[in-house]
């Protein structure tokens, strides 16, 4: 009966999920909240431990634009750091990377080493892609050597064509420049977001995480961009009040 149960609460999820993700093809859309959303899918949904997503920018350059816990995302930034690492290489070839136990793994061995030393066993890559044209990797995370069930990398591509299509549908019939212009809006929200969970952290005497899970649940319970809810904050425009007491109170 609990295996039943769980099964058919699985399943509620998974709909959930991407009922949140095909709105985004029907109205206008918060892109970054859209990526967030989706990371935490990831861990919801695929047994994950962490998340992480990089895009290209106006360049063709790959920038960390969300990732589900701060660990996730200091590996996501040392991997564009040290220019190796699962994203990239899924990004190059448009196809998925495996990595199911980084003790073991050669091929990128500062990667390897940073991820190890943040907790992390396992990494593997899904390409965000629609028809040929990629924007950017998807990178999951597990403290243990895993290797993922091809149901659950099904899922997980899954969920990250239809982050995809919801990116470039809106702009199907525009040019490349300003797709690129909207993801590179994305990319600079996000450096605001950094400087408001910094300030926010410190202000309150709380983790990162936590920083930005405030954030979050500030920005929805006000109907609320999550970047002008950070950029209320580091421009001290917005009543933090609110920010600065746990949930609850």
């Amino acid at each position: 009966m609990s295996t039943a149960m769980s099964s058919q609460g699985r399943e509620k999820d998974l709909v959930a999920a991407f009922v949140r993700m095909a709105d985004t093809l029907i109205a206008d859309f918060d892109v970054i909240e859209l990526l967030h959303g989706l990371c935490d899918d990831c861990v919801t949904l695929l047994g994950v431990d962490a998340a992480g997503l990089l895009l290209t920018d106006q360049r063709g350059s790959l920038q960390v634009v969300s990732a589900s816990t701060e660990a996730a995302h200091l590996v996501e930034l040392f991997q564009l750091q040290a220019e190796q690492g699962p994203c990239l290489d899924c990004f190059a070839t448009t196809a998925p990377v495996h990595a199911g136990d980084l003790g073991t793994e050669s091929r990128w061995p500062l990667f390897t080493d940073r991820a190890r030393q943040e907790g992390y066993a396992a990494v593997h890559a899904l390409p965000m892609r629609l028809r040929g044209q990629t924007i950017g990797a998807l990178n999951l995370f597990h403290r243990r050597p895993t290797a993922m069930q091809e149901q659950e990398l099904r899922v997980g591509q899954a969920l990250a064509d239809v982050a995809t299509i919801a990116i470039l549908a809106e702009r199907s019939t525009r040019e490349r420049e300003l797709l690129t212009e909207q993801l590179q809006g994305a990319l600079n929200s996000r450096v605001i977001i950094e400087q408001a969970k910094g300030m926010l952290a410190e202000r309150a005497r709380i983790g990162m995480d936590e920083a930005f899970a405030r954030l979050r649940r500030h920005a929805r319970d006000t109907g609320t961009r999550l970047a002008d809810v950070a950029r209320g904050l580091t421009e001290a425009t917005l009543d933090a009040t609110p920010l600065l007491e746990p949930p609850g109170r």
